[in-house]
């Protein structure tokens, strides 16, 4: 089995919440248009001032997509 990587980009501020609910839509228009074999993104409100997005990917995808969209950080990512 592949490990899948949890890529995150971090955003802070007032707006933080929102910015991360509109950077997701652009992860999901990069995996259509890549055509990457898993299609998991997200946004989550840790609190007022800080939010992420994220994007899962393979081992075999996490360089190129690492390169092309500058992830703030990774991790391994769990299934629940």
């Amino acid at each position: 089995m592949e490990r899948k990587i949890k890529l995150i980009w971090d955003f802070r501020g007032p707006a933080a919440a929102k910015t991360a609910e509109h950077h997701e839509i652009h992860l999901k228009e990069y995996s259509t248009i890549e055509k990457l074999p898993i299609n998991i993104t997200g946004y989550q409100i840790l609190n007022d001032m800080h939010a992420i997005a994220f994007m899962v990917v393979t081992d075999d995808y996490m360089i190129s997509v690492r390169d092309a969209l500058k992830p703030h950080r990774g991790e391994l990512y769990e299934e629940k």
